[in-house]
């Protein structure tokens, strides 16, 4: 399946993208993880959370065709 990744603050930086297309054939979000690692090392001293389809997601949540969001720590003010 494709999915539409989106990069968002220093991790579009880390990244040197906004938004990108991956091919995935696997399930879980960690698999997502381990994949985007192996492209981009440094991503993975970056601490961040993961949203599909505008819903944060963790551990093995099961990733379906849709947008991942890659969200970076916010400051509150």
């Amino acid at each position: 399946m494709k999915l539409n990744i989106k990069y968002f603050g220093l991790l579009a930086e880390v990244t040197k993208c906004d938004e990108e297309v991956v091919e995935f054939t696997e399930t879980t979000l960690s698999a997502l993880l381990e994949q985007l690692f192996a492209k981009y090392p440094s991503l993975k001293e970056k601490d961040f959370q993961v949203a599909q389809n505008n819903t944060i997601v963790s551990g093995d949540a099961e990733i379906m065709e849709s947008e991942i969001a890659l969200l970076p720590p916010f400051s509150g003010g």
